[in-house]
């Protein structure tokens, strides 16, 4: 029985894999330009007005924010995508009809989301080495903060393709909360220079603690304690975890 749901979980898998790799022109291509846009405007021509920021070059600052910001949105339009497609084609319902656990269904799933993540994100790093200081500084928190961020950004796609009714409602999502929240998560600014007020409504922003926990990843600095931020994405990823799995038993957006 492991064994069937184990070719089940790679089946899933590498039909996700493959549908972003066979098109990585579309997928992988475009975020990689977009954050070198970002590292000239920002990071060269902003930057030099700019200064320093938290005692390094703003282009060092910035570059561990740019690369989260690429996994978040890949993570998340990768599931987002293909799940709603599968319900768009009723596909979905086949996949769900056979002897396969919604666990292994909601895993598959969510592995080609990490899987698209973390492929734009390691491209977005190796472009980084044409603009900034590449030195790691915990090799194992930035591992560990990019997976868990992937995971969780995957199972927010999935929520959203779940409760999406058309194509128009799987755009909603990224470009009216997930972008504000990316943006104003910490990535081009240290939210030590905010007034106090501000940095309090700030720490309700849950990107904040991934972006500042991947900065000290790389920098050995960060806004928040490490600690506080690691637990925070994991309670968000347990959460997360557990609805995602209870609306798949359901069948809630997927049984008429």
């Amino acid at each position: 029985m492991l064994r069937q749901f184990w070719i089940a979980y790679l089946t899933i898998t590498r039909k996700e894999i493959k549908r972003f790799a066979r098109i990585w022109v579309q997928t992988i291509f475009p975020p990689v330009v977009m954050v070198a846009l970002y590292f000239v405007i920002f990071g060269n021509l902003i930057g030099q007005r700019i200064g320093e920021m938290d005692g390094m070059l703003y282009i060092d600052f910035i570059m561990p924010g740019l690369v989260m910001m690429s996994i978040i949105t890949n993570s998340y339009a990768n599931v987002v995508s293909s799940f709603y497609g599968a319900k768009y084609s009723r596909h979905i319902e086949e996949i769900q009809i056979a002897p396969v656990p919604n666990l292994v269904i909601l895993l598959g799933f969510v592995t080609g989301g990490v899987a698209r993540g973390l492929c734009v994100g390691a491209a977005v790093t190796l472009v980084s080495l044409l603009f900034a200081d590449f030195s790691i500084h915990s090799p194992f928190v930035v591992l560990l903060v990019a997976l868990l961020t992937s995971c969780l950004f995957s199972m927010a796609g999935l929520v959203n393709a779940i409760f999406a009714n058309s194509f128009d409602d799987i755009t909603i999502i990224p470009t009216f909360v997930l972008t504000p929240l990316t943006y104003l998560g910490g990535i081009f600014y240290s939210i030590k220079l905010l007034p106090e007020i501000w940095q309090q409504v700030s720490l309700g922003n849950p990107i904040l603690y991934m972006v500042n926990s991947f900065r000290y990843g790389f920098r050995g600095i960060s806004d928040i304690d490490l600690m506080t931020a690691l637990i925070v994405i994991l309670v968000f990823n347990v959460a997360l975890f557990i609805y995602c799995l209870a609306l798949l038993e359901r069948g809630t957006g997927i049984r008429q």
